[in-house]
């Protein structure tokens, strides 16, 4: 252990495993979030902290597995003259849950309120379930990227665990930014089309570099910013105005 920490390399793999990490898990928080929203305001805080906690307890289970991990990418079943392995499986079914679950979601954003309802409140254990179904497939992928960059399990294990402790202080700040601003939350359900559409495509053996992805969020997430911007600034010019006008 001593050796792990006086050397560089180690550290080096450490950090930017951390910061992959995090990255990899703003999607997992926004999906969070979003799918506590559904309930009532007291029982959100806790939901959040539950899930990301299961996130991390179902990532260092799966690294101290690793053999398994490893097992799971050989082929079981071919279909069509593609082998499918039962990792492309879960990618398979976390890629399509993901996609019914944000159709729902956009679905319930535009057209519930025009039918003249809002969305149901969702049961805790319901949320939970659900969280946790999303939390072994994104687990699954970090868990992938760690035995990628690092080669000691201490050092995976440290880099997940500073990781989600970041996002649980992330988790509610980002949870009520999305709450407040509603194209913000139609930007993120967009962003997880995109995450199932290519979980989907690594269980059908087509790879999309993920760089590509995030910078495709990076990019929409600053036009979104821009967008904020200039509202925020019509509002506080608008509200100069009505002063002026009031003060005559």
């Amino acid at each position: 252990m001593l050796e792990l920490l006086s050397d560089p390399a180690v550290w080096a793999s450490f950090l930017t495993l951390t910061v992959l990490e995090i990255v990899l898990g703003v999607d997992n928080i926004i999906f969070i979030s979003i799918t506590a929203a559904r309930l009532p305001e007291s029982q959100r805080r806790a939901a959040r902290l539950i899930g990301l906690g299961g996130a991390l307890v179902l990532r260092i289970a799966l690294l101290m597995s690793i053999a398994w991990i490893v097992s799971l990418t050989a082929p079981v079943v071919t279909l069509f003259g593609h082998g499918f392995s039962w990792r492309d499986a879960i990618m398979l079914a976390g890629g399509l849950f993901l996609l019914w679950k944000a159709s729902t979601e956009i679905f319930d954003e535009v057209e519930g309120e025009e039918e003249g309802h809002t969305a149901a409140v969702a049961s805790f254990g319901a949320v939970i379930v659900q969280i946790m179904v999303l939390d072994l497939v994104f687990s699954f992928d970090s868990v992938i990227t760690a035995v990628g960059i690092a080669d000691h399990l201490p050092v995976m294990i440290a880099a997940v665990i500073v990781a989600v402790a970041v996002m649980m202080i992330a988790a509610e700040p980002i949870a009520g930014f999305v709450e407040t601003h509603p194209s913000t939350k139609m930007l993120a359900l967009a962003f997880l089309v995109m995450v199932g559409a290519a979980l989907i495509a690594d269980g059908f053996g087509v790879h999309f570099e993920r760089g590509f992805i995030y910078a495709a969020m990076v990019f929409s997430a600053a036009v979104e910013a821009l967008n904020l911007l200039r509202a925020k600034r019509r509002r506080a010019k608008a509200a100069k105005a009505e002063q002026a006008a009031q003060g005559r």
